[in-house]
């Protein structure tokens, strides 16, 4: 009997490659490639070719009147929020994020939030027997929640499941690598599996009107585990995450085709299972000293939600071997970037030190107007010098060391005049849309132009108190 055909597939991007090898040509990966039997489906059908027997598809204007989807809220405000204001009926949502990070928890309580509501929710598990979740929900205090549960793993029983369950609502599938389609022969988790049964599955809700969340592993970068596709299948991509140390939790959108990206939900983990965090700032700041050399207070927005969150520093003398940069929360190319702006535009000589750098709380901040946050923080690191307790920083910083406006800025500060913060460290902006930026009340603006004015400032209040052998006063430009 001959042997049937084979091809070799990245698990990591998805890339076929003619023969085995142990990096992959199209992503870069390691060890990702492994062989799968050639799909044999047949082609389409026909002497005339793809389009014989086909029928046109009609094509219209951009102008028409259409409504706005409507969606069921899951009861749980935060992740309302970044699914862009509820569920969508026939939408499907995938979810990713470290093990023991809380998916499981936080899908759990939205689905028996919204079997609560009257709604027919179906949480399906392949990872977990049935008295597992019986036990978690019972710990959550969800065990009397009208929700439909099942555990398996093949696709053909759960469509089945599915196909019979004419008035759900919501289907939850924990995770999508743990499924297995028998007419294929890899294994469950590969390339080949994760796309067909996730193709299927989606076919279904898109069919039947029910809203679908798929649970994704991720690798050890970050990234959801599987082929890339994956994610274009899907209409949302959720990646919760969060260090195990901290209680905070963070539900970050990448993609939604409903609503807002880059949309942020914040929780807390407890004995009782996650809780909202209705005003993040104030929590990332709860514990801040203001007194403290190499702190500052950076101004963001995640989405379209302003958020106050603390930047830590710490700058000491190397002792023997190259300096050490160490980074938690922020990219570590852009800290070496901003390095070398204050070495070489500012005359500050960190070239001899060791730099740790921290985001507080947790989050990772990726906007480009942290930059004067973190500047401030190093800056007032080296010359030992607390920034002013009651101002907030925000702007992005050029490789000349000037500083460039950014968006959003009166969200910004609103959100550091609510929580009592007196000051704002900004760029210089003449108008926004035509009319002058407006401070509210209470808050005093420092517009700078170059990240010399704010090493000068420090190096000033630190002359004031003793001379810095390490930051010089009135440092020029260069």
């Amino acid at each position: 009997m001959p042997k049937p055909a084979s091809r070799y597939v990245c698990q990591s991007c998805g890339a076929v490659a003619p023969r085995w090898a142990g990096q992959c040509a199209a992503c870069g990966a390691w060890n990702t490639i492994v062989e799968e039997p050639a799909d044999s489906r047949p082609g389409p059908a026909g002497k005339g070719g793809p389009a014989a027997g086909g029928r046109p598809v009609a094509v219209v204007g951009l102008r028409g009147e259409t409504a706005a989807p409507p969606r069921a809220a899951t009861g749980i405000a935060e992740l309302d929020r970044v699914l862009g204001g509820g569920l969508v009926p026939a939408s499907a949502v995938l979810v990713g994020g470290d093990p023991g990070i809380g998916k499981s928890t936080l899908l759990l309580q939205a689905a028996a939030a919204l079997a609560r509501a009257g709604r027919r929710v179906l949480y399906i598990s392949g990872e977990e027997a049935v008295e597992q979740v019986r036990l978690r929900a019972a710990r959550l205090g969800l065990a009397d929640a009208p929700l439909g549960l099942a555990a398996a793993t093949s696709l053909r029983d759960i469509a089945a499941t599915l196909e019979a369950e004419g008035d759900a609502t919501l289907a939850v599938i924990d995770s999508i690598q743990t499924l297995w389609l028998d007419s294929l022969d890899s294994a469950p988790g590969t390339v080949a599996q994760v796309r067909a049964c996730a193709s299927e599955l989606i076919r279904l809700a898109k069919t039947r009107g029910f809203a679908l969340i798929l649970v994704g592993h991720v690798t050890k970068e970050g990234a959801i585990a599987g082929p890339r596709v994956l994610e274009h299948m899907v209409d949302a991509v959720l990646y919760f995450e969060g260090d195990r140390g901290h209680a905070f939790r963070i539900l970050r959108g990448v993609k939604n085709r409903f609503g807002a990206t880059d949309e942020i939900g914040v929780f807390e983990m407890t004995g009782q299972g996650l809780i909202e965090v209705a005003n993040p700032s104030a929590l990332f700041l709860a514990e801040r000293r203001g007194n403290v050399s190499g702190s500052a207070v950076f101004a963001g927005v995640e989405g379209t939600r302003p958020v106050l969150v603390e930047i830590q520093a710490l700058v000491a003398k190397a002792e023997g071997g190259p300096p050490r940069r160490a980074v938690i929360g922020w990219d570590s190319g852009r800290l070496a970037l901003l390095l070398a702006v204050l070495e070489a535009r500012c005359g500050l000589g960190l070239h001899q030190h060791d730099v740790y750098l921290n985001v507080a709380g947790g989050l990772r901040v990726a906007e480009p107007a942290a930059d004067l946050a973190v500047a401030a923080a190093l800056v007032s690191a080296l010359a030992d010098q607390p920034t002013d307790a009651g101002m907030v920083f925000f702007g992005e910083i050029g490789l000349s060391g000037e500083v460039r406006m950014v968006a959003q800025a009166e969200a910004r500060l609103k959100e550091a005049a609510k929580l009592g913060f007196t000051a704002a460290c900004l760029p210089k902006r003449v108008a926004t849309r035509g009319r002058p930026l407006a401070a509210p009340e209470g808050v005093a603006l420092w517009e700078i132009g170059h990240l010399a004015d704010l090493v000068a400032r420090l190096a000033a209040h630190r002359q004031g108190r003793r001379a810095s052998p390490r930051l010089a006063p009135g440092a020029g430009s260069g």
